[in-house]
């Protein structure tokens, strides 16, 4: 059988996540050919259904439910741990703000544009995540939209938090945050698919010292303790089972953005 075409970030929520299939550690699994890639890349990529298997944000979902399935593990979605805007200058909202964000269908970005409608930016740059912070930091941008580690690392480059996104989300509605998905071809066998993606998960939370050197190497020199934050922030019971939960959250968030006119409108998510 030809090994299936996987993309996943090199981030270690899905290093943790992906670590025990891609390595051959869930029996019957189909072999893989992995493609490290920032989301950003993947949302695009899946549009052109380059994989078989792929992460991409839950704000893509409506462009790419035609040829891909939504499986019900293996993603992000948690509470507390949704994104940041981030400033050095005090302000107090995003009118007139030269805004950097990391890419135009991430959740992150849909979520910016619902907590902040109403506010003007004077401007809006999809910048590489790595060069976010750096850049509100040196003064390129007036504000900064960041994901990931970022919510343990922004004080150190002198930034403060204008709005944690999750937060917002978390009071408006009740749900948890629906950050990142992993869709499959709709050809494939997906409810196998879901049997080992579930059983790459229960490995890492089995056997968490197994996948240690796969998510140090991938981590761009990420110090240890964020790595193991970063998991924890990020893979959570959702990650087995999104559940009536998860698919309300996501469900909710996609709704509220079409009524927005941010997003295309979603069918049902379910299979089936």
């Amino acid at each position: 059988m030809t090994a299936l075409e996987v993309a996943f970030s090199p981030c270690p929520n899905d290093t943790f996540v992906f670590h025990a299939w891609t390595h051959g550690l869930v029996p019957g699994a189909p072999e893989t050919k992995v493609t490290f890639a920032d989301v950003d890349v993947t949302n695009t990529a899946a549009l052109r259904a380059e994989f078989d298997v792929v992460k991409v944000s839950y704000a893509a979902l409506p462009w790419l439910l035609e040829k891909y399935e939504l499986l019900p593990c293996g993603g992000a979605l948690g509470r507390g741990c949704g994104p940041l805007v981030l400033t050095a200058d005090g302000r107090t909202n995003l009118d007139g703000a030269r805004v950097a964000v990391p890419g135009e269908r991430t959740t992150a970005y849909l979520l910016m544009r619902l907590w902040a409608q109403g506010q003007v930016p004077a401007s809006v740059e999809m910048v590489p995540f790595a060069d976010i912070m750096p850049g509100v930091r040196d003064g390129r941008f007036d504000a900064g939209l960041v994901i990931h580690e970022a919510r343990f690392t922004y004080p150190t480059f002198g930034l403060t938090a204008l709005a944690d996104l999750g937060q917002w989300w978390e009071e408006s509605t009740g749900h948890p945050i629906p950050l990142g998905a992993i869709l499959a071809r709709k050809e494939l066998d997906t409810a196998e698919l879901t049997r080992v993606i579930r059983s790459s998960v229960d490995y890492a939370f089995a056997h968490p010292e197994s996948s240690a050197d796969f998510i140090a190497a991938h981590a761009d020199e990420m110090d240890p303790d964020v790595q193991r934050q970063h998991i924890a922030l990020y893979v959570n019971e959702f990650s087995r089972n999104l559940g009536d939960e998860g698919y309300a959250a996501i469900t909710d968030l996609l709704d509220r953005a079409h009524a927005a006119g941010l997003v295309p409108p979603i069918g049902p998510l379910r299979a089936g």
